[in-house]
Protein backbone atom coordinates (compact mmCIF):
# COMPACT_ATOMS: atom_id res chain seq x y z
CA UNK A 1 0.00 0.00 0.00
CA UNK A 2 1.29 3.43 -0.95
CA UNK A 3 0.54 5.79 1.92
CA UNK A 4 -0.58 9.38 1.60
CA UNK A 5 1.20 11.93 3.78
CA UNK A 6 -1.78 11.97 6.14
CA UNK A 7 -1.88 8.18 6.41
CA UNK A 8 1.86 8.19 7.07
CA UNK A 9 1.31 10.65 9.90
CA UNK A 10 -1.44 8.45 11.33
CA UNK A 11 0.78 5.38 11.22
CA UNK A 12 3.69 7.29 12.79
CA UNK A 13 1.43 8.43 15.63
CA UNK A 14 0.23 4.87 16.19
CA UNK A 15 3.82 3.61 16.31
CA UNK A 16 4.71 6.28 18.85
CA UNK A 17 1.76 5.76 21.19
CA UNK A 18 0.54 2.26 20.28
CA UNK A 19 -3.01 3.55 19.80
CA UNK A 20 -4.83 6.37 18.00
CA UNK A 21 -8.37 7.68 18.34
CA UNK A 22 -10.59 9.11 15.62
CA UNK A 23 -11.36 12.31 17.52
CA UNK A 24 -7.73 13.08 18.38
CA UNK A 25 -6.59 12.45 14.81
CA UNK A 26 -9.35 14.59 13.32
CA UNK A 27 -8.35 17.42 15.63
CA UNK A 28 -4.58 17.16 15.12
CA UNK A 29 -4.80 16.67 11.33
CA UNK A 30 -7.58 19.24 10.83
CA UNK A 31 -9.79 16.84 8.90
CA UNK A 32 -13.24 15.37 9.44
CA UNK A 33 -13.83 12.22 11.50
CA UNK A 34 -15.20 10.60 8.33
CA UNK A 35 -11.84 11.16 6.62
CA UNK A 36 -10.00 9.66 9.56
CA UNK A 37 -12.29 6.63 9.67
CA UNK A 38 -11.71 6.07 5.95
CA UNK A 39 -7.92 6.27 6.41
CA UNK A 40 -8.03 3.91 9.38
CA UNK A 41 -10.10 1.45 7.37
CA UNK A 42 -7.57 1.48 4.53
CA UNK A 43 -4.65 1.05 6.95
CA UNK A 44 -6.47 -1.82 8.64
CA UNK A 45 -7.20 -3.48 5.29
CA UNK A 46 -3.47 -3.30 4.56
CA UNK A 47 -2.70 -4.99 7.89
CA UNK A 48 -0.87 -1.93 9.23
CA UNK A 49 -3.39 -1.19 12.00
CA UNK A 50 -6.23 -2.97 13.80
CA UNK A 51 -9.50 -1.15 14.22
CA UNK A 52 -10.96 -0.80 17.70
CA UNK A 53 -13.99 1.10 18.90
CA UNK A 54 -13.21 4.78 18.36
CA UNK A 55 -9.78 4.31 16.81
CA UNK A 56 -7.05 1.81 15.99
CA UNK A 57 -4.04 0.05 17.49
CA UNK A 58 -0.85 -1.46 16.14
CA UNK A 59 -1.01 -5.17 15.31
CA UNK A 60 1.48 -7.13 17.40
CA UNK A 61 3.14 -10.45 16.87
CA UNK A 62 4.69 -10.58 20.34
CA UNK A 63 2.29 -8.87 22.73
CA UNK A 64 -1.48 -8.87 22.68
CA UNK A 65 -3.45 -5.64 22.58
CA UNK A 66 -5.36 -4.60 25.69
CA UNK A 67 -8.42 -6.58 26.70
CA UNK A 68 -10.70 -3.56 26.69
CA UNK A 69 -9.62 -2.71 23.16
CA UNK A 70 -10.07 -6.33 22.04
CA UNK A 71 -13.65 -6.21 23.30
CA UNK A 72 -14.26 -3.34 20.91
CA UNK A 73 -12.84 -5.15 17.88
CA UNK A 74 -15.43 -6.55 15.44
CA UNK A 75 -18.15 -6.58 18.08
CA UNK A 76 -21.00 -7.35 15.68
CA UNK A 77 -19.07 -10.19 14.03
CA UNK A 78 -18.29 -11.73 17.42
CA UNK A 79 -21.96 -11.52 18.39
CA UNK A 80 -23.02 -13.28 15.18
CA UNK A 81 -20.38 -15.98 15.66
CA UNK A 82 -21.49 -16.46 19.26
CA UNK A 83 -25.15 -16.86 18.26
CA UNK A 84 -24.29 -19.49 15.66
CA UNK A 85 -22.11 -21.38 18.12
CA UNK A 86 -24.72 -21.28 20.90
CA UNK A 87 -27.35 -22.59 18.50
CA UNK A 88 -25.19 -25.69 17.97
CA UNK A 89 -25.02 -26.43 21.70
CA UNK A 90 -27.89 -28.56 23.02
CA UNK A 91 -29.39 -28.18 26.47
CA UNK A 92 -27.90 -30.58 29.00
CA UNK A 93 -24.35 -30.28 27.64
CA UNK A 94 -21.08 -30.07 29.55
CA UNK A 95 -18.71 -27.44 28.20
CA UNK A 96 -15.29 -25.83 28.49
CA UNK A 97 -15.01 -22.11 27.71
CA UNK A 98 -11.55 -20.54 27.68
CA UNK A 99 -10.28 -16.97 27.96
CA UNK A 100 -11.35 -14.56 25.22
CA UNK A 101 -13.73 -11.85 24.16
CA UNK A 102 -15.46 -14.12 21.63
CA UNK A 103 -15.97 -16.90 24.18
CA UNK A 104 -17.45 -14.25 26.48
CA UNK A 105 -19.91 -13.44 23.68
CA UNK A 106 -20.78 -17.15 23.49
CA UNK A 107 -21.44 -17.17 27.25
CA UNK A 108 -23.95 -14.34 26.83
CA UNK A 109 -25.77 -16.38 24.19
CA UNK A 110 -26.00 -19.35 26.60
CA UNK A 111 -28.03 -17.49 29.20
CA UNK A 112 -31.27 -19.12 28.01
CA UNK A 113 -29.84 -22.65 27.79
CA UNK A 114 -30.88 -25.21 30.41
CA UNK A 115 -29.06 -28.00 32.16
CA UNK A 116 -25.55 -26.84 31.27
CA UNK A 117 -22.37 -27.52 33.18
CA UNK A 118 -19.62 -25.09 32.20
CA UNK A 119 -15.98 -25.31 33.28
CA UNK A 120 -14.05 -22.11 32.61
CA UNK A 121 -10.77 -20.41 33.45
CA UNK A 122 -12.34 -17.02 32.70
CA UNK A 123 -13.83 -15.07 35.60
CA UNK A 124 -15.76 -12.85 33.19
CA UNK A 125 -17.50 -15.89 31.73
CA UNK A 126 -18.22 -17.24 35.21
CA UNK A 127 -19.87 -13.94 36.17
CA UNK A 128 -21.91 -13.86 32.94
CA UNK A 129 -23.20 -17.42 33.36
CA UNK A 130 -23.95 -16.84 37.04
CA UNK A 131 -27.07 -15.06 35.73
CA UNK A 132 -28.36 -18.35 34.29
CA UNK A 133 -30.02 -20.31 37.11
CA UNK A 134 -30.01 -23.44 34.93
CA UNK A 135 -26.24 -23.48 34.48
CA UNK A 136 -23.74 -25.11 36.85
CA UNK A 137 -20.53 -23.05 36.68
CA UNK A 138 -17.16 -24.47 37.74
CA UNK A 139 -14.15 -22.15 37.84
CA UNK A 140 -10.76 -23.76 37.20
CA UNK A 141 -8.61 -22.02 39.79
CA UNK A 142 -5.08 -20.80 39.26
CA UNK A 143 -3.09 -17.59 38.99
CA UNK A 144 -5.31 -14.60 38.23
CA UNK A 145 -4.32 -12.52 35.24
CA UNK A 146 -5.80 -9.20 36.27
CA UNK A 147 -5.73 -7.71 32.78
CA UNK A 148 -8.52 -9.95 31.50
CA UNK A 149 -9.90 -12.03 34.39
CA UNK A 150 -8.17 -15.16 33.12
CA UNK A 151 -6.88 -17.97 35.33
CA UNK A 152 -3.70 -19.63 34.11
CA UNK A 153 -0.81 -21.79 35.27
CA UNK A 154 -0.17 -25.34 36.41
CA UNK A 155 -3.04 -25.42 38.92
CA UNK A 156 -5.52 -24.43 36.22
CA UNK A 157 -4.17 -27.00 33.79
CA UNK A 158 -4.29 -29.72 36.47
CA UNK A 159 -7.90 -28.94 37.37
CA UNK A 160 -8.99 -29.00 33.72
CA UNK A 161 -7.52 -32.49 33.51
CA UNK A 162 -10.08 -33.77 36.04
CA UNK A 163 -12.95 -33.24 33.58
CA UNK A 164 -14.13 -34.82 30.35
CA UNK A 165 -16.76 -32.62 28.71
CA UNK A 166 -18.98 -32.82 25.64
CA UNK A 167 -17.76 -29.68 23.89
CA UNK A 168 -14.77 -27.34 24.27
CA UNK A 169 -15.35 -23.83 22.91
CA UNK A 170 -12.11 -21.93 22.48
CA UNK A 171 -10.87 -18.71 20.99
CA UNK A 172 -7.40 -17.90 19.70
CA UNK A 173 -5.44 -14.71 19.04
CA UNK A 174 -4.35 -15.76 15.57
CA UNK A 175 -4.86 -18.34 12.84
CA UNK A 176 -2.20 -18.74 10.17
CA UNK A 177 -2.40 -20.01 6.60
CA UNK A 178 -1.35 -23.50 7.69
CA UNK A 179 -4.32 -23.79 10.06
CA UNK A 180 -2.26 -23.35 13.24
CA UNK A 181 -4.06 -21.75 16.22
CA UNK A 182 -1.85 -19.15 17.91
CA UNK A 183 -1.75 -17.17 21.14
CA UNK A 184 0.58 -15.00 23.22
CA UNK A 185 0.87 -16.41 26.75
CA UNK A 186 2.52 -19.86 27.08
CA UNK A 187 0.67 -20.49 30.36
CA UNK A 188 -2.68 -19.76 28.76
CA UNK A 189 -1.75 -21.95 25.81
CA UNK A 190 -1.04 -24.93 28.09
CA UNK A 191 -4.52 -24.57 29.56
CA UNK A 192 -6.09 -24.36 26.09
CA UNK A 193 -4.24 -27.49 24.98
CA UNK A 194 -5.55 -29.38 28.00
CA UNK A 195 -9.06 -28.13 27.27
CA UNK A 196 -8.85 -29.55 23.74
CA UNK A 197 -7.48 -32.84 25.07
CA UNK A 198 -10.33 -33.28 27.56
CA UNK A 199 -13.29 -32.61 25.23
CA UNK A 200 -15.22 -35.02 23.05
CA UNK A 201 -15.78 -32.26 20.49
CA UNK A 202 -13.98 -28.95 19.98
CA UNK A 203 -15.37 -25.71 18.54
CA UNK A 204 -13.28 -22.69 17.54
CA UNK A 205 -14.81 -19.20 17.51
CA UNK A 206 -12.71 -16.61 15.67
CA UNK A 207 -13.50 -13.57 13.52
CA UNK A 208 -11.73 -12.33 10.39
CA UNK A 209 -9.22 -10.18 12.30
CA UNK A 210 -7.51 -13.34 13.60
CA UNK A 211 -6.43 -14.19 10.03
CA UNK A 212 -4.17 -11.13 9.90
CA UNK A 213 -2.69 -11.41 13.39
CA UNK A 214 0.52 -13.18 14.30
CA UNK A 215 1.22 -14.61 17.75
CA UNK A 216 4.28 -16.56 18.91
CA UNK A 217 2.83 -19.61 20.72
CA UNK A 218 1.01 -22.50 19.03
CA UNK A 219 -2.11 -23.92 20.70
CA UNK A 220 -2.77 -26.58 18.11
CA UNK A 221 -4.28 -26.98 14.67
CA UNK A 222 -7.63 -26.70 12.95
CA UNK A 223 -7.19 -30.45 12.45
CA UNK A 224 -8.18 -30.79 16.14
CA UNK A 225 -11.34 -28.71 15.68
CA UNK A 226 -14.72 -30.22 14.79
CA UNK A 227 -16.49 -26.94 13.98
CA UNK A 228 -14.98 -23.56 13.17
CA UNK A 229 -17.41 -20.63 13.56
CA UNK A 230 -16.21 -17.51 11.74
CA UNK A 231 -17.27 -14.55 9.63
CA UNK A 232 -14.21 -14.91 7.42
CA UNK A 233 -13.71 -16.41 3.99
CA UNK A 234 -10.91 -18.96 4.20
CA UNK A 235 -8.50 -19.36 1.33
CA UNK A 236 -8.90 -22.32 -0.98
CA UNK A 237 -5.86 -24.12 0.45
CA UNK A 238 -7.13 -23.90 4.01
CA UNK A 239 -10.65 -24.89 2.96
CA UNK A 240 -9.25 -28.01 1.33
CA UNK A 241 -7.22 -28.82 4.43
CA UNK A 242 -10.28 -28.45 6.63
CA UNK A 243 -12.15 -30.86 4.36
CA UNK A 244 -9.30 -33.37 4.69
CA UNK A 245 -9.24 -32.94 8.47
CA UNK A 246 -13.00 -33.21 8.84
CA UNK A 247 -13.26 -29.68 10.24
CA UNK A 248 -16.67 -28.16 9.48
CA UNK A 249 -16.55 -24.44 8.67
CA UNK A 250 -19.64 -22.52 9.81
CA UNK A 251 -19.56 -19.06 8.27
CA UNK A 252 -21.98 -16.48 9.66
Amino acid sequence: MRLTDRQGDILATAKRFGKVTVDDLARSLSVTVQTVRRDLGLLADAGLLERIHGGAVLPSGVRNIGYGDRRGLNRSAKAAIARACATAIPDGSSLFLNIGTTTEAVAKELLRHKGLMVVTNNLNIANILAENPHCDVIVAGGRLRRTDGGLVGDLTTEMIGHFKVDIAIIGASGLDQHGDLLDFDPQEVRVSREILAQARQSYLVADASKFTRAAPVKIGSLAQIDRFFTDASLGETLINRCQDWGTQIVRV
